[in-house]
Parts: C-alpha cells; sequence; structure tokens
C-alpha cells in the first residue's frame, strides 16, 4: 500500500509570528493580497493585529470579510469577484475554518475558472491548477484548515455542507501565532478545542491510519488534554494558548492526509441544516460514536485512554476502551460542551433528514465500523 502525506511549503509557529508575513510574500514573489477575514474579526481588532504588518512592510491589500460562520456557495463566488477587482495576486486568510474554507474557494476557481460554479467541487474535484497562493493565519485552535487539503462549503440549495478535498487547496505558508487566539471567548475556545480533539481521534481510528499520522493523531490527543481545560478557563494563559494552537495543526496534519469518520459524517448535516457550531457538533457527537465503535478499536482505545490521562494498569482492553470514551466525554463536560441535541433546538422530525445526508457525507466511508442509515439515526437519538 502506498502512502501519501502533502504539507504546507512553509510554516511559522510562536506567539508573534505573524511578524513573518513579509518574509512570506517576498518568498512568495507576490505584489497585492485580498485579505479574507470574517466581521468579527475585525470588529474586535484581531485582523488589525495582521494588516497591521501588513501595512508597515508597505504590501497593498484589500478586504473581503463576507464570510458567514458556515460558508456558502455565494460568498466564495462574491469572493472571487472581490479578487478579480483588488487586481490581486495572492490571498492572506484571517479567522477560523469558516475564512480559511473561503479562502480555498476562491484560490482554486481563480485558477481553475471551469469550476466557477462551485458546487462541482463537491468531492474530489479534478482541478488540473494549483490555487492562488494562500498564507493563512488561524485564530481559533481546531480546525487546522491552514495546514489541510479539505474545505466545506455550504450548498445553499441542496441545504447540504459540500467537503471538497484537493491538494491544490492547501496553503502555501501556515503562521500558527498564539496571539491571534487570546481574544476568544470560552465557548469558542472549548467548541474548536474539542473539534481538535475529534479530529485528533477519528485521525487516530480512520480506516486509512498508519505509522506516521498515528504519531502526529497521539501527540495532538495529549496536548489537547493538557491545555484544553487551562485554555478555557484562562483565556489569557500563554503557554496554554500556544499548546492548542500547536496542537490543533499537528492534529491536522495527519487527518488530512488520512480521512476522518462517522462523527464528522453526522456533524456535517446538523451545520448545514441548522447552523449548529461544527466544534460543537463533533464534541456532542464523539463520546456516543467512540461507544458505537468500541469493538473495532480495542487495540487504540486503550492508547487513547493513556494519551488522555487515564491509568489503565490492571485494565482490560474493554475496560481501558469504555474508559477512553468516558474521558472524552468528561472534558467536554468540562469545558462546557452542550450534551444534549435538543438544548441545540434538534427534536426527534429532525433526524431522518439529518441521516440521509451523515450516510451520504464524503466522512462516513472512513469510520471503522461500517454503518447503516438506521444505526446512524438510532445515533442522533441517543444524543438528542
Amino acid at each position: 500500500m502506498v502512502n501519501r502525506f502533502i504539507l504546507n511549503e512553509v510554516s511559522y509557529f510562536g506567539p508573534g509570528a505573524r511578524k513573518m508575513l513579509p518574509e512570506a510574500v517576498k518568498q512568495l514573489g507576490k505584489q497585492k493580497a485580498l485579505v479574507v477575514t470574517d466581521p468579527g474579526l475585525i470588529k474586535f481588532g484581531v485582523a488589525k493585529m495582521v494588516t497591521d504588518v501588513l501595512d508597515e512592510a508597505g504590501i497593498k491589500y484589500e478586504i473581503f470579510s463576507d464570510v458567514k460562520p458556515n460558508p456558502t456557495v455565494s460568498n466564495v463566488q462574491h469572493g472571487i469577484d472581490a479578487f478579480k477587482a483588488a487586481g490581486a495576486d495572492f490571498i492572506v486568510a484571517i479567522g477560523g475554518g469558516s475564512s480559511i474554507d473561503t479562502a480555498k474557494g476562491i484560490s482554486i476557481v481563480i485558477n481553475n475558472p471551469e469550476f466557477a460554479d462551485i458546487v462541482s467541487l463537491e468531492g474530489c474535484a479534478p482541478t488540473r491548477h494549483k490555487g492562488v497562493p494562500i498564507i493563512a493565519l488561524p485564530t481559533t485552535a481546531g480546525t487546522a484548515a491552514e495546514t489541510t487539503i479539505n474545505y466545506v462549503i455550504i450548498d445553499e440549495e441542496k441545504q447540504k455542507k459540500m467537503v471538497c478535498v484537493d491538494p491544490n487547496d492547501i496553503p502555501a505558508v501556515a503562521i500558527i501565532d498564539a496571539e491571534l487566539m487570546y481574544s476568544l471567548p470560552k465557548s469558542l475556545t472549548a467548541a474548536t478545542g474539542m473539534d481538535a480533539l475529534t479530529h485528533a481521534i477519528e485521525g487516530y481510528i480512520t480506516k486509512g491510519a498508519w505509522e506516521m499520522s498515528d504519531m502526529f493523531e497521539l501527540e495532538a490527543i495529549r496536548m489537547i488534554k493538557k491545555y484544553l481545560p487551562v485554555a478555557v478557563a484562562e483565556p489569557s494563559n500563554a503557554d496554554a494558548r500556544n499548546g492548542m494552537a500547536v496542537a490543533q495543526y499537528i492534529a491536522g496534519m495527519a487527518f488530512s492526509n488520512v480521512g476522518l469518520g462517522l462523527v464528522h459524517g453526522m456533524a456535517h448535516p446538523l451545520g448545514s441544516l441548522f447552523d449548529v457550531p461544527h466544534g460543537v457538533a463533533n464534541a456532542l457527537l464523539l463520546p456516543t460514536v467512540m461507544l458505537f465503535n468500541m469493538e473495532k478499536c480495542l487495540d487504540k482505545y486503550p492508547v487513547i485512554a493513556r494519551a488522555m490521562g487515564v491509568d489503565t494498569t490492571g485494565m482490560t482492553d474493554e475496560e481501558a476502551s469504555a474508559a477512553a470514551c468516558d474521558a472524552v466525554k468528561a472534558l467536554a463536560i468540562e469545558v462546557g460542551i452542550p450534551q444534549h441535541l435538543s438544548e441545540l433546538g434538534i427534536s426527534e422530525n429532525d433526524i431522518p433528514r439529518l441521516a440521509e445526508q451523515a450516510l451520504a457525507d464524503v466522512c462516513t466511508p472512513g469510520n471503522p465500523r461500517e454503518v447503516t442509515l438506521q444505526e446512524i439515526e438510532d445515533l442522533y437519538k441517543k444524543v438528542l
């Protein structure tokens, strides 16, 4: 079997790493940026922390901030128009997965105009050219969009999340600056952090996992368990913020190359149909889906338990595996994640539509255990 691993060309890490932005632009040989970000990051001055660096270096740019929390086809199309109108030749993406995913869609279509409808990018689209260069600066510690070959866009007409997988979309440069995350509210810190944990755990047990991806995912699990509760409780704790920033990137390096599973398959329709934040959906579903998968993961769950700080001495594989599920649920509760879909406005009548989309989701086939439509409906009911 041949395994493929795709990573950014260059990445910078550490508080203040945004100061490397002019050097990254110089290395790319580009002249004018379209800065893709969201209105909240402009309002609270986070985007300015990056644009100030561009200003000081005399790098030209224009700002596009028409980005929704769950970006849509029209968001991307408006961004394409903005890129052309600006006369830009590269993108600086500032934000969480929403901004970076929007930037990826813009980047791909600019250099592959035959996909201008956006919906044809779903799945593994046969794009022929690398997208225009993206320099990605994440402001959340969760999605790892700055280092993945994936992006998610909502098809408004069909009310579904399209998962797009394309090596041509990976940002050329990732700048992981924890200082951009200090103002993230506790609820978002918790949700995005649990999103990162879901990436790490699903990436560790997915059908495509192998030795290299396992190495990254296990370290990510260990770091998230250590740093997430501190980052939630002490938002200005520099060590915790930087630890989470690095942990989510490590998780992304691996899952981008090996895939995910049923948690993401079930989380995506919660976002597209009911606008549930992606990290919240993942965190709420993760312990229940882990239990569903346990019989197929008795070799790996005990390792997850130990990475989560559980002493498995004297436990059977079954006991240690159950302890791993319990540890994940306990962490979700500790950081304040809702535990029931009903708290988010979901009713039992919504489950059939959710289950249909989940079964068809591109992430679901990576799950270690095969799943039926009825089983997905039952899993949604368990967390209702």
